[in-house]
C-alpha cells in the first residue's frame, strides 16, 4: 500500500509500505478514507526526529470503512464506516473506567515511562503505524473505532479522532464560568475548534495568534482577537475589567514562537547524533515556553491555564512564583477521546453548528502529503486544516 513516511528532519516520503495484517484476535483492518494532518506531526517533522525511524508511518487522525476484523471483535462489521481515535485504548482497564484512556493501562508504553500507545506517534508512544495511508491496523478495535452513519461527507466526522475531543477536553480542563471569558493562545486547528465549542457554550472567547488568516478565520465566527505583540497581555487585561480572562487554553506546545534562546537549543540538539538527542532530550530538554508564559500572564487570578498544547521538556523552566502566587490551576494531557465522542457525536448533525463541514482549508491527494508538510508548517497558503485522501 502508498503511505506517508518520516524518513529524517523536514523529510517525508510518499512510497510504498508493508500492507497491514490482523496481529491479535482485537485488531481490525480500514480501508481509510480521509487523514488529517495535526499540529503535533510538525513535532515529529521537526524536533521529535531522535524517537523516530526512517519508515515510520505517520498520521493519527484516521476514518475509513472497515475491511477485516479479528475474532474478538464483535461490535464491527466489514463495510462498518469509523472513526480510528488517535490514542489506543482498551476500555476496560482501571485508568479507561475512569475517563483517562489517554493512560491505559493495556496498552501504556511502560518501556518509557508512557501513557497509552499513540498511532504515528514515535517510539516513546509505542511506533504504531499511523493513518496517513492507505490502510490501518487498528489493535483494540473492540474499543476504540467509533461507528457513524452513512451520508454525510467524511469533513462531518474525522475530526473525532483528534481535533474534536482535544479541543473539547481543552475547554473542560479550562472550567470556565458560566458566562465566563476564555482566551485562547493559538488558533491553529486545535484553538480554532475550542474557540468554536466555547462559543457555542456561551463564553465570552478572545483569541490570540500572529497569522492573519488564523485571525480573519476565529473572527468570523465571533471571536474577539489580536494579533500577538509585546502588549497582548495589557490589551486583554483592558478587556477583561483590568483581571484577565477566568481560563486561557494554551494551543500552542512545544514550538511556540517568541523563544529564542529555547529554539537555539532545540536547533543545536538536532545537530547531535540520534542517541545524544534523545538521551539529552529526556533528562534535559527544554520547550519553547512563550505560550505557556503568555497564557500564565494572560489568565486572572485563581483561574485556571488549560494546556492542549503538547510539551515533552524534562527541563522545563516554569515561573513558579507568579503561578502560585495567582493561585493558579494548571491542567492538562493528552485527550482521552472515547471519554468525549458521545458528547460530541449529538453535535455533528446538518445545522453544523460547530463549523465542521468546511473547517478543513485543504484537501490534498496523500501524494501530495511531503508538500502539505512543507506548506502547514509554513504557514503558508491559508493553511490551518489539512486532509488527505489517499
Amino acid at each position: 500500500m502508498k503511505a506517508l513516511t518520516w524518513q529524517g528532519k523536514r523529510k517525508i516520503e510518499y512510497g510504498e509500505v508493508p500492507d497491514p495484517k490482523i496481529e491479535q484476535p482485537t485488531d481490525a483492518i480500514i480501508k481509510i478514507t480521509s487523514s488529517g494532518l495535526c499540529g503535533s506531526d510538525l513535532h515529529l517533522y521537526e524536533v521529535m526526529a531522535p524517537f523516530l525511524q526512517a519508515g515510520d508511518v505517520l498520521g493519527h487522525e484516521p476514518m475509513g470503512i472497515v475491511e477485516e476484523v479479528g475474532s474478538e471483535v464483535t461490535n464491527l462489521s466489514p463495510g462498518d464506516r469509523v472513526v480510528v481515535p488517535f490514542g489506543i485504548a482498551c476500555g476496560t482497564c482501571f485508568m479507561c473506567e475512569h475517563g483517562l484512556q489517554s493512560q491505559c493501562e493495556t496498552t501504556q508504553v511502560t518501556e518509557h515511562g508512557s501513557g497509552a500507545a499513540l498511532f504515528g506517534y514515535t517510539k516513546l508512544y509505542g511506533q504504531v503505524p499511523g493513518g496517513q495511508a492507505e490502510y490501518l491496523r487498528v489493535p483494540q478495535a473492540q474499543y476504540g473505532p467509533v461507528k457513524v452513519p452513512e451520508g454525510p461527507p467524511d469533513d462531518r466526522f474525522v475530526y473525532l479522532s483528534d481535533v474534536l475531543p482535544t479541543a473539547w477536553q481543552g475547554v473542560e480542563y479550562a472550567g470556565v464560568p458560566d458566562g465566563g471569558t476564555l482566551a485562547v493562545v493559538g488558533l491553529g486547528p486545535i484553538g480554532d475548534m475550542a474557540s468554536r465549542i466555547a462559543l457555542h457554550r456561551g463564553y465570552r472567547v478572545i483569541g490570540v495568534d500572529l497569522v492573519p488568516e488564523r485571525l480573519g478565520r476565529a473572527a468570523a465566527r465571533g471571536v474577539e482577537v489580536l494579533a500577538l505583540s509585546n502588549d497582548v497581555a495589557a490589551k486583554v487585561r483592558d478587556m477583561t475589567d483590568g483581571r484577565g480572562p477566568d481560563a486561557v487554553i494554551d494551543a500552542v506546545g512545544m514550538e511556540a514562537h517568541g523563544s529564542p534562546v529555547a529554539k537555539a537549543g532545540q536547533q543545536l540538539a538536532g545537530l547531535l547524533p540520534d542517541k545524544l538527542q534523545e538521551k539529552l532530550m529526556t533528562t534535559a530538554g527544554v520547550d519553547r515556553l512563550a505560550a505557556l508564559y503568555l497564557a500564565i500572564d494572560l489568565v486572572r487570578r485563581g483561574g485556571t491555564v488549560s494546556l492542549s498544547g503538547v510539551y515533552g521538556g524534562m527541563a522545563d523552566p516554569l515561573p513558579m512564583l507568579t503561578i502560585f502566587d495567582k493561585q493558579l490551576q494548571l491542567r492538562m494531557g493528552q485527550a482521552n477521546v472515547r471519554n468525549w465522542t458521545d458528547q460530541i457525536l449529538p453535535l455533528l448533525t446538518d445545522e453544523d453548528p460547530l463549523g465542521v463541514d468546511d473547517f478543513a482549508t485543504h484537501h490534498v491527494p496523500l501524494a501530495e502529503g511531503p508538500a502539505a508538510y512543507a506548506k502547514f508548517q509554513k504557514k503558508e497558503d491559508g493553511a490551518v486544516k489539512i486532509l488527505f485522501r489517499p
